[in-house]
């Protein structure tokens, strides 16, 4: 079989960012998981159990290459190229009071955030709805009842919060480092462990999920 590029994207990161990306495809690989190529999880590669790992590090005109390379037999490595990115859609949508607002609704029909807030710009909506796309997967969890606190190293610009409100019922949020709530809930759960679920369904549904503008 001739050589095929099957997927090729470059792009700039903050050093967290790289973390966070890598952690991903180490978290995949440590499950057993097909490996997320492209930031969305569009494209996916089924990792075969033993594989061929070439690391490079060099300089050229100016510039540090640090490379990674994994092989696996391509008869072991299954490619997805259209796999799932998301079972979830950004509804971008105009409130009542005619400020923007949008809620992130799974494909049963829940809706398992939004962003708590009307904005009067479009603009800054979508804005909140990319800072969602880029934060949630990586954002570490912290138990807030516990007093418990993100670990300094890893993670996004932003955290997950579980708390209990006042009906004690326990909620989540997702707290921008800037001290910003950038998406919440939107309900409360009877246990810690459906939050739980609630905001993993969020990690992994947010950053591939399409924005669909309604009228409302």
């Amino acid at each position: 079989m001739s050589d095929e590029t099957i997927h090729e994207s470059r792009r700039s990161r903050t050093r967290q960012g790289l973390a966070t990306y890598l952690r991903r495809i180490a978290r995949a690989l440590g499950r057993g998981d097909p490996v997320p190529v492209d930031e969305a999880g569009s494209v996916t590669v089924d990792a075969a159990a033993t594989g061929d790992v070439e690391v490079e590090l060099e300089r050229q005109e100016g510039t540090v290459h640090f490379e990674v390379e994994m092989e696996w037999p391509d008869e072991a490595a299954a490619v997805d190229e259209d796999a799932a990115a998301s079972k979830a859609t950004f509804e971008l949508y105009a409130d009542s009071a005619d400020q923007f607002r949008w809620r992130l609704r799974h494909d049963n029909g829940n809706i398992i955030a939004d962003g708590g807030e009307g904005y009067a710009d479009k603009r800054d909506a979508r804005s909140g709805i990319e800072s969602v796309q880029r934060n949630a997967p990586g954002a570490h969890v912290v138990d807030v009842s516990r007093d418990e606190e993100a670990p300094d190293e890893g993670g996004s610009d932003a955290t997950f919060e579980l708390f209990r409100d006042n009906a004690d019922e326990y909620r989540w949020r997702l707290v921008h480092d800037n001290g910003n709530v950038i998406a919440d809930s939107g309900q409360g759960y009877a246990s810690k462990q459906k939050a739980k679920q609630g905001l993993r369904s969020v990690k992994s549904n947010a950053p591939g999920a399409v924005v669909d503008e309604t009228d409302e």
